[in-house]
């Protein structure tokens, strides 16, 4: 069945706004005037939506965007920004329907389509079982994680998580040491704490605290642009670290969620650390899961580059819903 509507997608992190219009061609979405700006630029959620919708030539009939947070009864308070929105306030721009989706869980719905020309493989098999549930998860502003559960008669569900916020796994005795530098300062050490951009300076602080040095950074874009130029130098073993505690987790919700179709990086940080990535530990502590470790092996892990996955998600579900 054809479908001609021309749909608004959106992705709102704690930093940026990314918004397009939306069309289904040959089963599968299409995106066209891509516009991204930073979430300051606007005081309300609304009108950086009313002010994407004026520039468009060809107004939306309804759409879907994807928001950093728990969405709930239609409504959204970002975690790391001060913006808030409704699905009813969305609908005074003539949106109907609009739905609001949490980030990762429109990443979940997009993963598949994501071309594989933006896609790096990290490690195990070149393909995961197509009948299996995948997981997606990455560091940006947050944290964020989410699943898509597939079975063997090709349905497909997005699970919205807020997976980020679960408890710091230790895996070593230094990251026993890390954690207990941040309980000092949190009452409650999650993944977000470490394995997000604020969280890569929380971790340099603490490991300078451990080797008993000092440090003055206080932008993790100093870390990463240090580590990449000089991988030897403390920024590096942050970066190595962080790299490694990634693939710990990264592991964690393969476990839990039986990611057997994959697991994909996402976020802001991995892509530009890309090679760096592939010669940290990432992939050898994913697969460090004891008993389990045969079953990690046999899980491709891969890395989104595309900028706008998380758009063709949001798009996938805005064609889905009824006219």
């Amino acid at each position: 069945m054809s479908d001609t509507r021309t749909l608004l997608v959106g992705d709102v992190g704690g930093t940026n706004a990314r918004f397009a219009l939306a069309t289904w061609k040959d089963g599968l979405p299409v995106l066209e005037h891509r516009e991204s700006f930073p979430a300051e630029q606007y005081p309300t959620f609304l009108e950086g939506v009313a002010a994407f919708i004026d520039g468009c030539e060809v107004k939306p009939s309804g759409g879907v965007i994807a928001v950093a947070g728990p969405v709930e009864d239609g409504a959204i308070d970002l975690t790391n920004s001060p913006w808030a929105v409704s699905e009813t306030e969305l609908a005074t721009l003539g949106l109907n329907p609009v739905k609001l989706i949490n980030d990762f869980e429109a990443l979940a719905w997009g993963a598949p389509v994501v071309p594989a020309s933006d896609l790096v493989h990290l490690g195990g098999p070149e393909a995961g079982d197509p009948h299996a549930t995948l997981a997606v998860l990455g560091p940006g502003t947050g944290f964020g994680v989410s699943a898509l559960v597939r079975d063997a008669l090709g349905r497909e569900m997005a699970m919205p998580s807020e997976g980020g916020h679960a408890c710091f796994p230790p895996g070593d005795p230094i990251e026993d040491e890390i954690l207990r530098i941040l309980r000092e300062r949190y009452d409650r050490v999650s993944i977000e704490r470490l394995i997000c951009g604020p969280g890569l300076l929380n971790m340099h602080r603490a490991l300078a605290r451990i080797e008993g040095r000092e440090t003055h950074i206080d932008d993790p874009a100093e870390i990463t642009t240090t580590a990449l130029a000089d991988p030897d130098s403390p920024c590096g073993a942050t970066l190595a670290r962080f790299c490694a505690i990634l693939g710990a987790v990264a592991g964690d919700i393969a476990l839990t969620t039986g990611a057997r179709g994959g697991v994909y990086i996402a976020g802001g940080i991995a892509p530009r650390i890309l090679a760096f990535l592939k010669a940290s530990p990432f992939r050898r502590r994913f697969e460090r899961k004891g008993r389990f470790a045969d079953y990690m092996a046999d899980i491709p892990t891969w890395v989104i580059t595309h900028k706008h996955a998380a758009l063709l998600g949001a798009a996938r579900v805005a064609f889905a819903t009824a006219v």
